[in-house]
């Protein structure tokens, strides 16, 4: 028979593994880690863990640590940063993605990929306009302006399209 923490624990690492597609190893590593370290008997349940569908974060002392990765200290600002770039349901599975399309962590959020709309192709939010169609017909020789005029987008949306494209070509 299984205890109703037990019953928890499942529910917790069933989500860790079929939501966020994280390893057993990086899970068994983040577990040994929090019982050795901070005396936690069901870590599942009592720790507040994040992922980035690679290793599984927890919050100490006020600093973002890698539970999976010994306790290794994470670059916080710069994982807070692409995590928020992440929009999810209401049962926390990450539903779309805007990519940052300029160097630093304030791009806008005007390109996005979603798996249900253009095949998860990169595309202006919005709308169903490939990055990729668009930075063609700029490579090709027309101008940002007439593209948006052709689109009915906004210059600035045009132009992160063309970022979005021709820095990930770089």
């Amino acid at each position: 028979m299984l205890s109703f923490v037990n019953m928890l624990e499942l529910h917790v690492l069933g989500a860790i593994r079929r939501d966020h597609l994280v390893h057993m190893k990086q899970i068994r590593s983040a577990l040994d880690f929090l019982r050795r370290r901070f005396g936690s008997a069901h870590p599942l349940v009592e720790e507040a863990m994040q992922t980035d569908g690679k290793d599984l974060f927890v919050r100490k002392f006020g600093q973002l640590i890698v539970a999976s990765r010994e306790g290794q200290g994470a670059m916080e600002e710069i994982l807070e940063a692409h995590l928020q770039r992440i929009e999810r349901d209401a049962h926390g599975l990450a539903i779309r993605l805007y990519p940052f399309t300029r160097r630093g962590t304030d791009s806008p959020r005007i390109v996005s990929i979603d798996p249900m709309v253009a095949f998860g192709r990169p595309v202006i939010t919005g709308s169903r306009i490939a990055t990729a169609d668009v930075a063609d017909r700029f490579k090709a020789g027309e101008s940002p302006e007439d593209l948006a005029m052709d689109y009915d987008r906004t210059p600035e949306e045009i132009c992160e399209a063309i970022r979005c494209e021709l820095d990930a070509a770089a």
